[in-house]
């Protein structure tokens, strides 16, 4: 089936109330039939719910949809798009490993990867998503993932998919994309033989700015690529706290099995069943609303290139971007609604975020309603000069989120201020 009708019928058996709309199923728990059906459930040997922070039946439509959008063979819905790249990061890596992270990601992934995982005794490296040619001289025995955004945020770097996956795969090592940007409506890393996709749901995926979430998509090779791999010792031998369960011999894909078994189950990083009920009104106009975004923030970032007090646009929809080949190739029906562009300096920057009209100065993106924001005071306020200068913010950078508003009245906006 394509995409917008999954987007509304996938994973939703209607009950015997026939209901048309997704339940919400608002319980921390549920009754089991007796003590032998308990036991059967915590021991595997049946599956059902358990209790919220593992299983949920209102996220489980979610997951199994968002799971088929993306091409996958499963899914787990976390409670932010952070818990979901850390959820992963953990559940692949223990002390003493290092992994490989793109130098252009969001500043909440930098700041987790190269501070807040060294606490774990787990080393960051670093590649050019978009020239990746010393990816592989970065890799030993202790590499556990290779980490990119597919279109990243909020330079707008269009991922080399061919050459990280080519390297991923030579050396039997998980990718993981982080998908939020382009959505699963634009771009399917599994499709391009990535391994692992995240997402934070808190934007495109509602689209209104509503609720927090993230979700971890699995797929087929990411179970390859575990099964008997001395990378991933600890899904191939018994897990002494499940009762010596060896997670790559369950009938089921092993990475996301561990996620919902030990990770979940100790961190807890669920989400709410109403969040992802949100999530689920979200899916149902997903496709229609990424080629609306993308048509304006297309028509903005051709405004925003002629203009003579504009020193760069990044857009990857733009014939004159550096990404615009790598997104003919990688992505479909449009390029985003994200983007950003740099003026002279700092002061400038500052009098346009803060005099635009219809634009909101709010640190997310995927809304409905347009968004500003100046990252290096932000988002990425964080990261070191040198971290920023690696990433490619600038002082005059500023980010658009463009909204479902008319692109004139966009463009009229942007005229004011610059």
């Amino acid at each position: 089936m394509h995409q917008q009708t999954l987007a509304l019928h996938a994973g939703y058996e209607k009950d015997s109330q026939g209901t048309m709309a997704v339940p919400i199923y608002m319980s921390t728990a549920y009754e089991f039939r007796d003590s032998e059906h308990a036991a059967n459930l915590f021991a595997l040997k049946e599956l059902g719910n358990i209790y919220t922070r593992l299983m949920n039946p209102t996220s489980a439509v979610f997951e199994k949809r968002f799971a088929q959008l993306e091409g996958g063979v499963a899914a787990i819905a976390t409670a932010s798009g952070m818990s979901a790249i850390f959820s992963t990061i953990v559940n692949l890596c223990e002390a003493g490993d290092n992994i490989l992270v793109a130098n252009a990601v969001y500043g909440g992934t930098s700041t987790l990867t190269d501070h807040t995982i060294k606490r774990f005794g787990i080393e960051t490296r670093k590649f050019n998503v978009t020239n990746p040619d010393n990816l592989e001289e970065l890799i030993d025995e202790k590499t556990k993932l290779i980490l990119f955004e597919s279109v990243s945020n909020p330079n707008l770097e269009v991922a080399d998919f061919e050459t990280i996956v080519s390297v991923s795969n030579k050396h039997n090592i998980i990718t993981v994309v982080d998908n939020t940007v382009a959505t699963p409506i634009l771009c399917n890393p599994i499709k391009l033989g990535c391994d692992i996709v995240v997402h934070s749901t808190s934007k495109y995926t509602t689209g209104q700015g509503l609720a927090l979430g993230g979700i971890i998509v699995d797929s087929q090779t990411s179970g390859q690529k575990i099964k008997g791999n001395s990378r991933y010792n600890h899904f191939n031998e018994p897990d002494a706290s499940y009762h010596g369960l060896v997670y790559s011999d369950l009938p089921f894909p092993p990475f996301i099995m561990r996620i919902l078994l030990c990770v979940l189950r100790d961190l807890g990083a669920a989400p709410s069943p109403f969040n992802s009920w949100l999530f689920i009104q979200g899916l149902e106009t997903l496709t229609l609303r990424m080629k609306e975004h993308s048509s304006n923030a297309l028509k903005v970032a051709q405004f925003l290139e002629s203009h003579a007090g504009i020193k760069k646009v990044n857009y990857p929809g733009l014939e004159s971007d550096t990404n615009y080949q790598r997104a003919n190739k990688y992505l479909q029906g449009g390029a985003s609604g994200l983007l950003s562009f740099e003026v002279k300096d700092l002061e400038t920057a500052k009098n346009i975020v803060d005099n635009i009209e219809i634009f909101s100065v709010v640190v997310n993106i995927g809304d409905s309603k347009s968004i500003i924001t100046h990252p290096a005071s932000t988002t990425h306020q964080q990261l070191s000069a040198q971290e920023l200068t690696q990433a490619g913010i600038s002082e005059g950078l500023i980010r658009l989120s463009i909204g479902l508003e008319n692109a004139d009245d966009l463009i009229e906006a942007l005229k004011k201020v610059l």
